[in-house]
C-alpha cells in the first residue's frame, strides 16, 4: 500500500470531514491496468448509458425472479456472461478498471487514481453513481450500504462528488437532471445480497420503469443489468441490455465482466482499461430492430 500511495499521495487521503477504512495492503502499483486505444470507439457524446449490479445470483437463480424474466423475455439477454472473480468486490473493480487488481477480499484497497469514473471525466463526460442506503460519505454511511458495492472511493482513496445517494435519483430524473453514464448500486437487501430473489426482483419492477421514463433512456439510451457473481463452478451470471424498441435478442458468445466495461468504454468514446481491451463488447446485443442470436 505504501508503494501506491507513493505514487498517488496527494489522492491518498479522504476528502475533509470523511473517514477513510483501515485499508488492507493493496496490490502494487505495477498491477495498474494500461488504458488502450478504444477499437470501436463511438464519438464522445453518444447516448447513455444506465447500469445496474445485482448480488449472488447464477444464471437460472436470477431467471427465476418474474419480472426479471419477463425483461429477459422482451430485450437483450447475454446468455454465457460470467463474474470474473469471487467475492464481491473484485468484480465490481474489474467492471469500472479492467483490472481486479490481484484483490481476493471485500476489504478496503487504496488503489491509483484511475478507473472509469476518472475516465469519463477527463473527456467530459458527466456521470454519476447512485449508492442506496447512503446517508452520509461513501466512507461512513450505514446498513444496507456497502462500501464493497461502491467501487469508486477505492481509486485515489477519496469520495468522488459523483458518487451520491440513490435517494437523488428520482428527483434528477423528474429534473431530467441525469448524466451521462449513470451507475446504480441498490443497498444489501435490495440487491439480493441479504434478501430473497423476490426482494430483489420486486427492486427491479420499480426502478427499471423509472428509468425507462426517463428521456436519457427514451432518446437512444442504454440499460444493462448484470449480477456481480455465480454461485455455480462458472461463475455464469445473467446480463440483461435493454434498449428503446429492441426486439428480443440473444447472444452466446462468451462475455465477462471486462466485456462490459469495453462497452462502456466504446459507446463514450475512451479508452480501453486492463483486460477490457482485448474483450468482446455487447456489440451483437445493441444491433437496432434486429433479433440476434450468435454462437
Amino acid at each position: 500500500m505504501v508503494a501506491v500511495c507513493l505514487l498517488v499521495a496527494a489522492a491518498c487521503s479522504p476528502s475533509a470531514g470523511q473517514s477513510k477504512p483501515s485499508a488492507k495492503a493493496s496490490p502494487s502499483a505495477s498491477s495498474s491496468p494500461v488504458a488502450a486505444a478504444s477499437p470501436s470507439a463511438a464519438p464522445a457524446g453518444s447516448s447513455s448509458v444506465f447500469v445496474i449490479v445485482m448480488e449472488n445470483r447464477s444464471y437460472d437463480q436470477a431467471m427465476a425472479g418474474g419480472y426479471t424474466a419477463q425483461l429477459a423475455a422482451r430485450y437483450g439477454v447475454a446468455l454465457n456472461y460470467h463474474g470474473v472473480s469471487h467475492p464481491s468486490l473484485p468484480n465490481y473493480l474489474a467492471i469500472t478498471s479492467g483490472s481486479t487488481w490481484g484483490i481476493a477480499d471485500d476489504g478496503y484497497h487504496t488503489l491509483p487514481l484511475t478507473g472509469l469514473g476518472s475516465q469519463l471525466t477527463a473527456a467530459g463526460v458527466s456521470w454519476r453513481a447512485y449508492m442506496e442506503g447512503m446517508t452520509a460519505s461513501c466512507f461512513q454511511s450505514p446498513y444496507p450500504y456497502a462500501l464493497k458495492h461502491d467501487p469508486f472511493p477505492y481509486y485515489g482513496g477519496r469520495c468522488p462528488a459523483e458518487v451520491v445517494p440513490f435517494s437523488r435519483f428520482a428527483t434528477d430524473a423528474q429534473n431530467t437532471n441525469l448524466p451521462r453514464f449513470v451507475w446504480i448500486s441498490p443497498g444489501l437487501c435490495n440487491d439480493g445480497h441479504d434478501c430473497s430473489n423476490t426482494v430483489a426482483d420486486r427492486w427491479l419492477s420499480q426502478i427499471v420503469p423509472e428509468i425507462q421514463a426517463t428521456s436519457a433512456w427514451q432518446s437512444g439510451g442504454m440499460l444493462v443489468i448484470t449480477w456481480d457473481e455465480g454461485e455455480d463452478s462458472s461463475n455464469h451470471v445473467l446480463t440483461l441490455v435493454i434498449r428503446p424498441n429492441q426486439q428480443h435478442q440473444t447472444s452466446s458468445l462468451y462475455y465477462d465482466h471486462y466485456s462490459l466495461l469495453a462497452t462502456i468504454e466504446d459507446r463514450f468514446g475512451v479508452a480501453r482499461l486492463g483486460s477490457a481491451a482485448h474483450a468482446t463488447p455487447l456489440t451483437d446485443l445493441m444491433i437496432s430492430g434486429q433479433v440476434s442470436r450468435l454462437q
